[in-house]
């Protein structure tokens, strides 16, 4: 029996071919995970920056609606249509926003602007899975 080089038997010989293009799958498989973890990175970092948009866009709605000639309910159309600018019409129209007064424990009267809705997920099959509250207070200016 005459063996060529690099083979010692039959054996090895199947066995070298039956892993033919593992390395192939092999990265696949692993990529996709890279991928999916890129992706959970970029959702987390998409959420914290809408959630601070919308946190300071509320606060900005109530120190508006606070002003001493305007109307306290004007505030959630303010913090709606900062947040439009801010991100996009998309997040904007994912919220629900109120605003009005309440009177804090020491008898000042301060406009609340609250805002609930969800973040847009970067998959847009997956739609709007991330829930989001935010809130916004300022004492309300003398007459």
């Amino acid at each position: 029996m005459i063996n060529t080089p690099g083979r010692c038997s039959g054996e090895r010989t199947s066995d070298a071919a039956s892993e033919r293009g593992s390395a192939v799958v092999d990265f696949v498989l692993v990529s996709m995970l890279i991928v999916a973890l890129l992706l959970a990175v970029l959702q987390v970092a998409v959420y914290a920056h809408v959630r601070n948009v919308v946190v300071a866009s509320a606060q900005e709605g109530a120190r508006f609606a606070a002003n001493a000639d305007v109307d306290s309910a004007s505030g959630a159309a303010r913090t709606l249509d900062i947040v439009g600018r801010a991100t996009t019409q998309r997040t904007a129209e994912g919220l629900a926003c109120t605003s009005g007064e309440e009177i804090d424990p020491s008898g000042l009267t301060v406009v609340v602007v609250d805002c609930s809705g969800s973040v847009p997920s970067l998959l847009a099959a997956l739609g709007n899975l991330l829930p989001l509250e935010a809130s916004g207070r300022a004492v309300k200016e003398g007459a």
